[in-house]
C-alpha cells in the first residue's frame, strides 16, 4: 500500500492541524464519552452533532483523498493526528476518519459499481461499516479454517452462509466486509474471498452484542443465504487473505497510533493527580514510588512511539513492514495497559470508579493484546521473520 492523496501540507501546517485535532477531541469528545458509549438514538445524535463542527472547524476526514471530500492528508503526515484523536475511542468516528481503512481497501480492490455507490458516501459519514472475519469455533489467527461459506448462485453472485463473532460497531453499519471461503475445504489459504454486503439484506442478522470487560460496541452476527452480487467481491477470488493483510498492515498502524494517545492520555491524568493531590505528607509527587510510576510510564511511552511511527513510514511508503507492524502493535497496546495500569494505582479508589477515563483506558488496553492479534502471534512472528532472514537459517516459513 502506498501513501495517497499526498498534498503540499508542509510541517507547520500538520503540526497546526495537530493542534486543532487535539484541542477538539479534548473540549468536544472528551465530555461526550459517557453519552457516546451508552449508545441508541441520542448516542447517534450527539456524534452527528460532532461531526458537524468537525466539518466547520476543518478537521473532517482529514486522511481521506480530497476528490472524496476529504482532507487530502498523506498517510505519513495523518500519523501524529491519528494519535491526537485515537485519545478518545469516539475521536477518529467524530473526526470522519473512522472510514480510512474501508475507503482505502474499496478503493484498490472494490469493483467500479462499489467504487462509484459507496465511497463517496463512506468519506461524508452517510454510511458505516464493519469487517467481519472471526468466528466463533474458528481461531482468529488462522483464517484459513474460515468455515463462512459463500456458494454461487446458479443465477450469479454469491450466496453467504456462516456467523461471525467480535465484530467490531456491526450494530450501527450499513455494510459489512466478511471474510468467506468460495472454493477449497478448511485450511487451504486459497479459495477465500472477501465480500462487502448491505447489512439490509434478507438473511443478515445481529445474533447479540457482546461486552468486552463490561464495554459494548462488538457483537456476533449471522449470514443465512444472503444474496450477494457478484461484483461485490473486493479483489479477485480466492484472493483475500492477499488483500486482508494489506488492510491488517494500516489497521494495525493505526490502532497502535491510537493507544498511543490514549495511553499518553492516562500518563497526563497520573502526572495531574501526582501533583495535585495533597496528603499529610505533602503531595503525591514527593513519593518515590509515585516518581517510579512516571517513570516507567515516561519510558514505555518513548520507547513505544518511535516503533509505531517506523512502522506508519514503512506502511505509508508501500514497503514490508511486517516486522515493524508486529514490533509497534505489540508495544503500543502493552503501553496502554501498562500505563493505564499505573495511573489507577496514583488514582487509588478514584481510578476505579466512573468519575475518571482510566477504567475505559486500562480496558482498552487489556483487550489489545488480544484483539487484532495477540502477544503471542505477533512475537512469534516477527522473531520467526528475524531468525529466518539470518545466513544459513533452517527456519521454517509460517
Amino acid at each position: 500500500m502506498t501513501d495517497h492523496d499526498v498534498t503540499d501540507h508542509d510541517a507547520a501546517d500538520v503540526d497546526l492541524l495537530r493542534k486543532k485535532v487535539s484541542a477538539f477531541v479534548r473540549e468536544r469528545v472528551f465530555p461526550s464519552e459517557s453519552d457516546l458509549d451508552a449508545g441508541g438514538p441520542n448516542a447517534r445524535d450527539l456524534r452527528e452533532r460532532l461531526r458537524v463542527e468537525a466539518r466547520e472547524s476543518g478537521l473532517w476526514a482529514l486522511p481521506l483523498p480530497t476528490e472524496l471530500g476529504g482532507g487530502g492528508l498523506s498517510l505519513s503526515a495523518y500519523a501524529a493526528i491519528a494519535e491526537a484523536e485515537g485519545a478518545s475511542d469516539h475521536g477518529p468516528a467524530a473526526l470522519g476518519s473512522a472510514s480510512l481503512l474501508d475507503v482505502t481497501m474499496l478503493s484498490r480492490h472494490g469493483s467500479a459499481r462499489v467504487r462509484a455507490e459507496y465511497l463517496r458516501r463512506l468519506v461524508s459519514g452517510d454510511l458505516r461499516t464493519c469487517y467481519a472475519m472471526t468466528e466463533p469455533d474458528t481461531p482468529g489467527t488462522e483464517p484459513a479454517l474460515t468455515t463462512t461459506r459463500a456458494e454461487r448462485r446458479p443465477g450469479g453472485g454469491r450466496r453467504v452462509t456462516g456467523r461471525k463473532w467480535f465484530v467490531s460497531n456491526a450494530g450501527d453499519a450499513d455494510l459489512v466486509t466478511v471474510l468467506a471461503r468460495t472454493s477449497g475445504s478448511a485450511g487451504d489459504r486459497t479459495g477465500l474471498s472477501l465480500l462487502l454486503v448491505p447489512t439490509d439484506s434478507p438473511g443478515f442478522r445481529i445474533v447479540r452484542e457482546l461486552p468486552i470487560l463490561g464495554a459494548t460496541g462488538q457483537y456476533e452476527i449471522e449470514f443465512d443465504g444472503v444474496e450477494v452480487d457478484e461484483d461485490h467481491l473486493v479483489g479477485d477470488t480466492g484472493q483475500a487473505l492477499a488483500v486482508a493483510g494489506e488492510r491488517l498492515q494500516l489497521g494495525r498502524t493505526l490502532r497502535a497510533l491510537r493507544w498511543l494517545g490514549q495511553a499518553q492520555r492516562a500518563f497526563d491524568l497520573l502526572c495531574d493527580r501526582a501533583t495535585a493531590r495533597q496528603g499529610a505528607r505533602g503531595p503525591l509527587a514527593d513519593r518515590q514510588l509515585v516518581r517510579q510510576h512516571v517513570f516507567e510510564c515516561l519510558l514505555a511511552l518513548r520507547t513505544a512511539r518511535p516503533l509505531v511511527y517506523e512502522a506508519m513510514a514503512l506502511v505509508a511508503d508501500g514497503r514490508d513492514a511486517h516486522v515493524e507492524v508486529g514490533l509497534a502493535k505489540t508495544a503500543a497496546a502493552r503501553t496502554l495497559q501498562e500505563v493505564g495500569d499505573r495511573a489507577i494505582q496514583v488514582f487509588g479508589a478514584a481510578g476505579l470508579g466512573p468519575d475518571t477515563p482510566l477504567p475505559a483506558l486500562f480496558r482498552t488496553g487489556r483487550t489489545a493484546r488480544i484483539l487484532d492479534g495477540p502477544d503471542e502471534q505477533h512475537v512469534s512472528s516477527v522473531a520467526r521473520r528475524v531468525l529466518r532472514s539470518r545466513p544459513g537459517s533452517a527456519v521454517t516459513p509460517a
